[in-house]
């Protein structure tokens, strides 16, 4: 990139050279004094009473090396670390190859939804020699990673049968499935997730517990796959009628044509919706520590509560987490990228 095309970018008019200028200005300000506290300033070094001589004029990364096992990982007993490191790795390895290679549909769909279904028996254990582990032991980043896949993977194909079902020619179908779209839409997830806990378990018979991993996930799956019905809904009304009269004109039946012809059209459309749906239920995902099943930033406040030593850390370590946070939906964007272009 040369000097003129700079210049044009960034020094084209005068409001964007007023703007850059300004950036330049805040950085020049705000940029050194962060540098000492993060960098030069900072300790590594696992040292409760070497952060706290620091009198918080540098940063104590020691909290998170400190940490970081409990932090990531939970409360998963320790001789069965390598489990919820394979599940997370796998989830994680899943969508790292759908952000930076060209992949065939059907790969990249199985390296989307597999890893969250090997995940399952992998951290519960019981099957293969594994040693079953509780549910109410998953916790960090692979919780946040199973929540998320397993959620998209549930909810995208029951979002798209709600959309068609939407656009049915039954009028009880379509006030159906509008009111639960607009119950879904109207209510926070935190209220799904108590309403899922507490109230679902009523509509089972009498002696019939379903554990509350699976009725978390059957909220966030309902509650996700509201939202990305009416994405699917805008792409389908997006598809020009005379593409449908010239599947028609070929001998295409109904379902040919949607397979063939429209999902693919639609998919690929609102790829950058369903992606923004996918970041926006990765960071949501923190909410169900509300009923006590402790994610990424639920185990950072287990970690830190019991521990007075390093409590008053604790900017450091949610800015750890801040950071993994960032890494996850830069690289679910990238994924859009790869699905929409």
């Amino acid at each position: 990139m040369n000097f003129n095309v700079l210049r044009r970018r960034f020094f084209g008019d005068p409001l964007n050279a007023l703007l850059s200028l300004a950036v330049l200005a805040a950085a020049l300000l705000w940029l050194p004094p962060l540098l000492r506290w993060a960098v030069t300033n900072a300790r590594l070094a696992p040292d409760a009473a070497a952060c706290t001589a620091l009198e918080h004029g540098g940063a104590c990364w020691g909290v998170v090396v400190e940490k970081a096992r409990f932090i990531l990982l939970g409360r998963y007993p320790d001789e069965e670390a390598w489990r919820p490191i394979l599940a997370a790795g796998l989830i994680g390895a899943g969508w790292l190859l759908a952000a930076f290679r060209h992949l065939p549909g059907k790969t990249l769909a199985a390296l989307l939804l597999a890893p969250p279904l090997l995940a399952l028996p992998l951290l519960g254990g019981g099957v293969a020699g594994l040693t079953p582990v509780p549910t109410e032991l998953w916790g960090g980043l692979p919780l946040t990673l199973l929540l998320t896949g397993a959620g998209m993977a549930g909810a995208l194909p029951l979002g798209i049968a709600v959309a068609y079902g939407r656009r049915s020619q039954l009028p009880v179908l379509r006030a159906v499935l509008t009111a639960c779209v607009e119950l879904a839409r109207g209510i926070p997830l935190v209220a799904a997730l108590f309403a899922a806990s507490f109230l679902l378990p009523l509509f089972f018979p009498e002696g019939l517990a379903l554990d509350m991993l699976w009725r978390v996930l059957i909220a966030i799956v309902l509650f996700a796959a509201a939202y990305l019905s009416e994405i699917i809904r805008g792409g389908l009304q997006a598809i020009r009628p005379g593409q449908l009269d010239a599947a028609a004109a070929l001998g295409f039946g109904f379902w040919q044509t949607q397979r063939w012809i429209v999902l693919p059209q639609v998919l690929r459309a609102v790829a950058p919706s369903i992606a923004n749906s996918a970041i926006a239920l990765f960071k949501d995902t923190s909410l169900v520590t509300v009923v006590s099943l402790y994610e990424l930033t639920g185990s950072l406040s287990l970690a830190l509560s019991g521990d007075p030593e390093w409590r008053p850390f604790y900017l450091e370590a949610w800015l750890f987490i801040a950071g993994v946070y960032w890494v996850g939906c830069w690289v679910l964007g990238r994924v859009s990228r790869r699905l929409g272009g």
